[in-house]
């Protein structure tokens, strides 16, 4: 990296004075002028288990919501139990922990995403149901709750269709996406017909409606292989484009605006190489400069994932998370470049590279490596994974963060015996 460009890192940087939430927030002011003409600000996370990316993306959420008018909490999450989660922000139902769990991923079980939900409903507490702050879940997957909400409803509507949602559907609340490679997509037809119906029969039943479509969604994810010679065809292709759907569909109300919180993986406006299109390129592709991707970096320290074991051997693969401990950034890497223009917790608006001198926009157009870890990571190699990335084309702004601890699970919950 040039002296030119460290230089130009350097004098952009926007110092982060604190990570924890209810912090003053003079140093997120120019955010404000940043953010102006955006409505889906994407917050993503190079790990699913780091406390200080939870945090701050709580900071801004609250930011967000406060100073910038923003209305919607749009998240990696179960779009099926989504609505529990809303119900309990907006009108104190239910368990903050058993809505959590609902949710159905164990990266979302945490003390610092049980903070979020609890100041969303402390905040909507105090104001008219109009000016709530709203949660949705996004994602087809884990739609336990869409069936149970479908039982319900056709028992009292068409009892005689209850025992084929069971015997046919039912497999779907329990399924993982590519489980059930079918190319005959029985699955997806008979939740399809069920849309159909409801559409045809009941069309003032919105919320039926909508956790029928989420089933549609969950067989076609089900159903598909997780490896094809087309990408946009994957498992993983599909998840995302469903999920810019549901963010779509938010974005129809010309007064909403969303932060989106999932990982950099998916809230990236494009894929290196020939991969699957991510969500935000699918916001980007639709929605042009009113989509605002922030990708969240660290320097070194520790996270949660689950570790694999490959392997022919009973149980060779094990998914508890556990914690991983990780050096520093080498210096040939994104986080390692920003660390060495400054040292401690900040944000850089890459947008503002668009007229810096060109030896910063050939380093914003070249590419380059970043550290990216999901919920999963392999047992002995997972420190030298490196994701190539071209900066301008995938993220709009950074944040650095340091040092990364371990997010923190809540208790697990109560078995009877």
């Amino acid at each position: 990296m040039s002296a030119e460009v460290t230089d130009w890192l350097r004098a952009n940087a926007l110092p982060l004075s604190s990570l924890t939430p209810g912090s003053p927030t003079d140093d997120l002011q120019p955010l404000a002028e940043t953010l102006r003409e955006v409505r889906v600000v994407g917050l993503g996370e190079a790990t699913h288990g780091t406390r200080e990316f939870f945090q701050l993306k709580h900071r801004i959420l609250e930011f967000l919501v406060r100073e910038m008018g923003y209305s919607v909490l749009a998240m990696e999450a179960s779009a099926s139990a989504g609505q529990a989660v809303d119900a309990y922000v907006r009108h104190s139902i239910g368990d903050a922990e058993k809505v959590l769990t609902g949710l159905g991923f164990w990266i979302w079980r945490t003390r610092e995403v049980l903070s979020v939900i609890e100041w969303m409903r402390e905040y909507n507490r105090k104001r008219a149901e109009d000016e709530h702050v709203r949660f949705v879940g996004i994602d087809p997957q884990q739609c336990g709750d869409s069936i149970a909400v479908l039982d319900a409803f056709l028992h009292e509507r068409a009892p005689e269709r209850v025992a084929g949602l069971h015997t046919t559907l039912g497999v779907l609340g329990r399924a993982h996406p590519g489980q059930y490679p079918d190319p005959r997509r029985r699955l997806v037809h008979a939740a399809e017909e069920l849309v159909d119906f409801l559409c045809d029969d009941a069309p003032d039943a919105a919320e039926a409606i909508r956790h029928a479509r989420i089933l549609a969604q969950a067989a076609d994810l089900v159903t598909r292989k997780r490896l094809h010679e087309d990408p946009e065809q994957t498992v993983y292709a599909v998840r995302d484009r469903y999920m810019a759907d549901w963010v779509g569909e938010l974005l129809d109300v010309p007064s909403t605006k969303v932060a989106l919180w999932a990982h950099n993986g998916h809230i990236a406006k494009s894929w290196y190489g020939s991969g699957p299109s991510p969500l935000g390129q699918h916001l980007h592709e639709r929605y042009g400069d009113v989509y605002y991707a922030l990708g969240l970096l660290f320097g070194q320290g520790a996270f949660r994932a689950g570790r694999t074991h490959l392997g022919p051997w009973p149980g060779s693969r094990l998914r508890h998370p556990k914690r991983n401990s990780i050096g520093m950034a080498s210096p040939t890497t994104t986080e390692g470049q920003l660390a060495a223009a400054t040292a401690g917790n900040h944000l850089i608006d890459l947008r503002s590279g668009a007229d810096a001198p060109t030896a910063v926009r050939q380093w914003l157009h070249s590419t380059s490596a970043m550290r990216n870890f999901g919920a999963q990571v392999p047992r002995w190699t997972y420190h030298l994974h490196r994701s190539p990335t071209i900066l301008a084309q995938e993220y709009d702004g950074l944040a650095y963060i340091a040092t990364s601890t371990c997010s923190r699970p809540l208790p697990a919950p109560e078995t009877r015996s």
